[in-house]
């Protein structure tokens, strides 16, 4: 039987709904749904399960069932939401958001797997039913394609993971990033609990996380980052670099969605008198014309899956009298 005969068998019309998930598994991102009905009288050439067809034949068949199908939507679950209900009942969230945002009213749902959802219309559960059913088969395709194109938009944001290649899952390598950055914001802690346990010193990477992303920025804004992580005798500074001219003395500030006061607030009058006495350290080690000012980059988690980046330069400056070029 094939997978538009099972599909065919189950109802008078066409009016029958696919619905399948993708990211379940991965350490990081979104769980994403998707909604597909199909005409079953025009059916789709090599539709299967998503996890069967190659990247580029996923790619081309997406385009056909966005194209060809009756109706479809798709439906996500953030990480906050991931971390706060679990994963199955994020799930069971994207798809059930998947199945609000159709235009039609399907007269039956068919659901991949053997978990109920408890959608408030007739519902059949279809084990490895991207395998069986033509419609969870497209739901399959249109979720992990969605996925992935998110994964590969987040890589941008977050390059030093690799998201664009392993889209979040538990690879070697994803492991070895994260004992060298850290946890990101978009990865779903609950699912580091021993990963954590074996490394408890990964939440010391959290400040490496936070100046890998301000050593982007500022090479993004132009600048050349000329020292990193200067140290003296009176402390540390994070970042140090040059454009033109300029000379900015960098403290970074990561901060997550929870903190009560901005980052930058963390710079104590004794905290930038240690910067400067290290300024000037430097200064006398690498002298010029130069215009040195102290900058304060402000990393700020506003929600799970993203940072706002904020360069505040002359963020502060030596006291009057103080001389240190």
């Amino acid at each position: 039987m094939t997978l538009y005969e099972y599909d065919r068998e189950q109802v008078a019309d066409s009016s029958l709904c696919g619905i399948d998930e993708a990211g379940r598994g991965p350490l990081a991102g979104p769980v994403v749904a998707a909604a597909v009905i199909l005409p079953l009288d025009v059916p789709i050439d090599e539709i299967n399960d998503s996890k069967k067809i190659s990247p580029q034949k996923r790619e081309t068949l997406y385009h056909q069932i966005c194209q060809t199908a009756k109706d479809y939507s798709i439906g996500t679950a953030t990480v906050a939401e991931i971390e706060e209900y679990n994963i199955l009942q994020a799930t069971f969230l994207a798809m059930r958001r998947a199945l609000e945002g159709l235009r039609t009213r399907p007269q039956l749902v068919l659901v991949d797997g053997n978990q109920n959802p408890r959608f408030d219309c007739p519902t059949r559960l279809v084990v490895h039913g991207d395998a069986v059913s033509a419609n969870i088969a497209a739901a399959s395709i249109l979720a992990k394609v969605t996925r992935d194109h998110m994964m590969i938009e987040l890589d941008k944001q977050y390059p030093m993971y690799g998201f664009a290649k392993h889209k979040g899952y538990g690879t070697k390598r994803h492991y070895e990033t994260l004992l060298e950055y850290g946890i990101s914001p978009i990865h779903r802690r609950s699912f580091l609990k021993k990963f954590q346990q074996k490394n408890p010193s990964l939440s010391l990477y959290r400040g490496k996380f936070g100046e890998k992303m301000a050593y982007a920025y500022l090479r993004q804004k132009g600048y050349s980052v000329v020292a990193r992580n200067y140290c003296s005798n009176y402390g540390e500074i994070d970042l140090i670099a040059t454009k033109g001219e300029s000379l900015l003395f960098v403290e970074v500030k990561l901060r997550d969605k929870n903190c009560s006061y901005r980052p930058c607030e963390a710079v104590t009058i004794s905290k930038q008198r240690k910067i400067i006495k290290t300024a000037a350290l430097f200064l006398q080690e690498h002298p010029g014309a130069w215009n040195a000012q102290f900058a304060v980059m402000e990393i700020y988690q506003t929600r799970p899956e993203n940072c706002s980046i904020q360069l505040i330069e002359n963020a502060f400056e030596p006291e009057e009298g103080y001389v240190f070029f």
